[in-house]
């Protein structure tokens, strides 16, 4: 199973509280209230934010964080990243020295094939997407070829 960590899903809920004030700096305490956050694990969140450029920080009595970018310029593949650190399915598909089979393995391009076709559609969905009410479809199907365009 495919999983993202509890910081990863904290990161999203933080975010989309910030999307919807986009223009407005937001101090950390203020986050934590509004997301039912722990304050600890929100400062752990913004810095990890700020230092992958999703979010800007500033100092002072009015210091708080903000956007980098606007909620439509900010890719969920770039949330993950922040968080989780590159995004692979496999060791393999970061590092050729992972895997102790990576010279015998014949399927090694495929998962790097899938694993850049998830990448690739976490790049297509945006902070903006996130935040955006939504009806709730009965199946969703995404066309591997529309990837690729």
């Amino acid at each position: 199973m495919l999983r993202l960590s509890k910081l990863t899903d904290y990161a999203t809920v933080i975010l989309s509280f910030m999307a919807k004030e986009k223009y407005r700096v937001c101090a950390a305490m203020e986050i934590a209230t509004a997301t039912g956050i722990a304050v600890p694990t929100v400062s752990k969140i913004l810095k990890a934010l700020v230092n992958a450029k999703v979010l800007m920080s500033t100092r002072g009595a009015k210091g708080g964080y903000t956007l980098a970018r606007e909620p439509e310029k900010i890719s969920i593949a770039a949330i993950i990243s922040a968080l989780e650190g590159p995004i692979a399915l496999t060791e393999c598909s970061i590092s050729k020295q992972a895997c102790e089979q990576a010279s015998g393995c014949g399927i090694r391009l495929n998962w790097h094939l899938i694993n850049q076709t998830i990448h690739d559609a976490l790049e297509l969905v945006t902070l903006a997407d996130l935040v955006r009410p939504v009806a709730v479809p009965e199946e969703i199907m995404i066309p591997v070829a529309s990837l690729y365009k």
